[in-house]
């Protein structure tokens, strides 16, 4: 598979994990160093791991997850979405929780990847090597989840509290998109 193929499909499983950054960075959730580090460092092993899981099942067990992994996405997103929504209509000012910690970081990390594990499984039925991808995956997800952070601290504190809301719908939204590309094609 050449470079240029491999990059992009890189880019394009790191845009879930990326948006998410983007939020969390807005919203000041994962502030320092260490939780920046983190987030993007288990958003890019998670995105490493599922192809390589999936290449690994092969067509075991494909057929017993594809019907459901892209609801298993939408799930955790929406439920981490919804909470977000809820701790802003209610005006709690608490902050949210950290999103490099706990199950949060866990939730997160695998509905950002799971799209991933699909990815692994056509490598493997194309009888190609999966460990040149998955590195080149994960590290391209680790980068672009440290800049989605930044670029959110940075943009995000001239928004103001409704970014909260707008970050929950965005998470809500990556879930949507992710149930209907897996329904429409």
């Amino acid at each position: 598979m050449p470079l240029y193929e491999v990059l992009l499909i890189a880019v394009s499983m790191a845009m879930d994990a990326f948006a998410v950054c983007l939020v969390a960075g807005s919203l000041h959730q994962a502030n320092g160093g260490r939780s920046a580090f983190r987030l993007s460092f288990h958003f890019g092993l998670f995105q490493f791991i599922m192809p390589v899981l999936g290449w690994l099942a092969g067509r075991t067990l494909e057929p017993l997850i594809r019907d459901y992994d892209h609801w298993i996405a939408f799930g955790l997103l929406a439920f981490v979405g919804l909470r977000m929504i809820v701790s802003a209509l209610r005006g709690e000012e608490s902050q949210p929780p950290d999103p490099s910690r706990g199950w949060t970081l866990v939730m997160l990390s695998v509905a950002v990847s799971i799209d991933a594990l699909a990815v692994g499984l056509s490598i493997g039925v194309l009888g190609l090597s999966v460990w040149y991808p998955a590195i080149l995956i994960g590290v391209v997800t680790g980068i672009l989840s440290l800049v989605g952070l930044r670029l959110g601290e940075r943009f995000g504190s001239r928004l103001g509290k409704p970014v909260e809301i707008i970050g929950g719908l965005v998470l809500i939204a990556i879930g949507i998109r992710i149930v209907l590309s897996h329904l429409i094609g």
